[in-house]
């Protein structure tokens, strides 16, 4: 196996040891992790929780306006910290008109106004972008998109919602229960043919399904490290984010020193290393040398399999993944998967390799190397590549890569994250998708099954995708191909005239009287009631799968055109998993509920939660949230995040009520469970909803019905 997991281990002269029956108290402290949090504790005296002021933020042109116009609406004067506002989500407008092009030149007059730095669109994605010009040793970056991975510079990036975006901007800071560390310990190298998504999934795959890297810190150490360049190390941290952790860090060494050289940070550059005696909460021991090319078949990047294993069972595996769909999409028939099965070999449609973990130069050069001499041929296949900013554009021109790639037919398209959440490449009916990509949920690619379009999503790694192309969409893995030879390419170069040409670098220099530019289609929250004395809940939607993406709680794709205008948006709530939500919250008014067994897997995108308060939505009832990140996000809205033990077995419908009395009572008096009565086919049960731990300040927020609200009565 080349993935193992262990208990409590202790890191002494540069080996893992177990740790059974010791204590952690002091161990903790001696990660690489725990010493960059202390360093950015504002309350150090707290052992158990850190209130945590970070050195750089970012967000991306679905996610800006809101919280611009959310801290606006506190008092906001101007940015306290540097504040990066990219432009690679909604960089093609998928509804027309003039929305997304609005938005940006908002963007542009906002960073101007408080004193930020604007990144047009087309220039990076917004991960590469923080990578080149922010991340660095002992730092900490918070950016509302869940991949916010910074790890391998040895900086802590954190995912959230926007409004823990808006508290940093207002000088709030960022609660969090001190997380546990993790060591992941890496050793051996890759054999050929093997690249950093095939170690990512193979971490994933053996992690995901337990829960145990569930808001934790992952610390990369080991002798493994060496072994990798900085994208390998890139292109396995940024997908940490499908283990549900919190963040990651890597330890840092003459690699990462010469890439900040390369970037002109030689100065950001220390060393960083677990101190000896350092305790870890568990360790996942990867054996590079063992991990094989992988594919993550939909609908999740935990339900991998090795290529070979595939392409031996592929017949019963598509089975599953039709299965699957049609219980995903409740349709009685999907399109035949095993119909692209010939010869004994499965073959797909599109190959697309992208973003901040596909689009980086190592993965092209090596794609690039697979399919020099070929053609991916002029049949349904289709290759897309994307590289992650205009500086490695440049570099891949100047190297050749991407005339190689032009010359095998594959398209070559600016810095764009679309293919990553379905606003690009979007599959025909029926059709699969390879891609090194973050994430393959079920519509993420864009298709829309309620109007009787099903579309598929798998990821693999680059090189098995040029070896697939190079085989005209044959599903192959790359160490099947002969000639495979060692990756020693030259190491990137690196030119930033693009940002010198393009980017407005305002950070420190506001201009007060600078006016925002204001869109038709950008608008102002509505009115968010506080949280009254009874709280009664009408349950609009109930889902009791086993997991509830934020992707079905709001559509990527088309939807993120209106993200700036909240009445808009709203109407497409839950529009891809139970169409008549949106209907029922209508008809209940102020009040609504969506139980969901594990409801915000996936996306930081607050809209998740956003959307459902402005239909007039006052909780979640849940088993248990699926991320921190998706809790923060109703808690920040002025949702309750309730939990119930007995969801899965009760199974409440929609129209069923719960009343709870003094609810408000109950909530700022540090109730950490709420007495209910439901109301269910004219019967009345008594249950208790239980609590997650909140702090004061989250009790006050809900109370206020949220944060805005909360801010506005701080002026006050």
């Amino acid at each position: 196996m080349s993935v193992q997991i262990e208990g409590a281990v202790l890191y002494r002269d540069g080996k893992l040891l177990s740790a059974e029956g010791m204590d952690p108290a002091q161990g903790e402290k001696k990660t690489i992790a725990r010493r960059i949090l202390d360093a950015h504790d504002a309350q150090a005296s707290s052992p158990d929780a850190a209130l945590l002021k970070f050195d750089a933020m970012a967000s991306h042109d679905i996610t800006y306006v809101g919280i611009v116009q959310s801290a606006r609406a506190s008092g906001l004067e101007r940015f306290p910290i540097p504040y990066v506002l990219t432009n690679c989500h909604n960089s093609l407008c998928a509804v027309g008109g003039t929305i997304n092009e609005d938005d940006h030149l908002f963007g542009l007059s906002a960073a101007k106004k408080y004193g930020g730095e604007f990144v047009p669109a087309h220039q990076a994605v917004i991960h590469q972008y923080m990578r080149e010009r922010y991340a660095a040793p002992g730092r900490m970056i918070l950016a509302s998109d869940s991949h916010t991975r910074y790890g391998a510079y040895g900086t802590l990036g954190v995912g959230e919602g926007g409004p823990e975006l808006v508290k940093q901007l207002l000088g709030q800071g960022y609660r969090v229960k001190r997380p546990p560390v993790v060591a992941v310990w890496l050793e051996g190298a890759p054999m050929l043919g093997v690249g950093p998504q095939d170690v990512a999934l193979a971490l994933i795959g053996a992690v995901f399904a337990d829960g145990l890297l569930k808001n934790k810190i992952l610390e990369f150490i080991g002798p493994g490290v060496a072994a990798l360049s900085q994208d390998f190390r890139d292109g396995i941290d940024v997908m940490t984010t499908e283990t549900a952790c919190l963040s990651s860090v890597w330890m840092t060494d003459e690699t990462v020193r010469a890439t900040l050289e390369r970037y002109g940070r030689a100065d950001a550059y220390r060393e960083l290393a677990p101190q000896d005696g350092a305790y870890y909460d568990a360790a996942v021991r990867v054996d590079l040398s063992k991990v094989r090319p992988m594919i993550a078949l939909p609908f999740h990047p935990s339900h991998t399999y090795t290529i070979e294993e595939f392409n031996q069972n592929a017949p019963e595996l598509l089975h599953t993944v039709a299965r699957d769909a049609q219980r995903q999409w409740e349709l009685d028939k999907t399109p035949d998967l095993t119909s692209a099965l010939r010869d004994g070999h499965f073959h797909v449609e599109q190959g697309v390799i992208a973003g901040c973990s596909g689009g980086l130069t190592q993965n092209l050069r090596a794609a690039a190397w697979i399919l020099d001499g070929h053609s991916v041929g002029a049949d349904v296949f289709a290759l897309s590549v994307y590289p992650a900013s205009q500086p490695m554009m440049m570099d891949l021109t100047q190297d050749g890569t991407l005339n190689t790639l032009m010359a095998c037919g594959a398209t070559v398209r600016s810095a764009f994250c679309g293919p990553c959440f379905g606003a690009g490449d979007v599959p025909a009916n029926g059709g699969f998708s390879i891609r090194h990509t973050t994430r393959n949920f079920a519509n993420r690619e864009g298709s829309k099954p309620a109007e009787g379009q099903t579309a598929y999503v798998a990821l693999m790694d680059a090189r098995s995708i040029a070896a697939t192309a190079r085989r005209q969409g044959r599903l192959t893995a790359a160490t099947e191909l002969a000639d495979l030879a060692p990756e020693d390419f030259p190491e990137p170069g690196f030119n930033d005239a693009p940002y010198k040409a393009r980017v407005a670098f305002a950070v420190g220099n506001p201009l007060p009287d600078a006016e925002l530019r204001l869109g038709p289609n950008i608008t102002d929250w509505p009115e968010m009631p506080p949280l009254g004395d009874t709280l009664t809940m009408t349950v609009a939607a109930a889902i009791f799968d086993p997991v509830t993406t934020t992707d079905e709680l709001i559509p990527s794709g088309d939807a993120s055109s209106y993200r700036s205008n909240p009445l808009r948006l709203a109407q497409m709530t839950l529009s891809r998993r139970d169409p008549a939500y949106v209907g029922r919250c209508k008809e209940i008014g102020y009040g609504s509920a969506v139980c969901a067994l594990r409801p915000g897997d996936g996306s930081a995108r607050e809209q998740a939660a956003s959307c459902q308060r402005v239909l007039g939505g006052v909780a979640n009832i849940a088993l248990e949230y699926a991320t921190k990140r998706y809790c923060s996000n109703l808690i920040n809205w002025g949702m309750l995040p309730l939990l119930w033990d007995e969801l899965e077995t009760a199974k409440p419908q929609p129209g069923d009520v719960f009343v709870i009395e003094n609810a408000r009572e109950l909530l700022l008096g540090g109730a950490e469970t709420l007495p209910a009565v439901w109301r269910h086919n004219g019967k009345e049960t008594p249950v208790t909803f239980r609590l997650p731990a909140l702090s004061a300040e989250e009790r006050e927020i809900l109370a206020a019905g949220c944060l805005m609200n909360y801010n506005k009565n701080l002026i006050q």
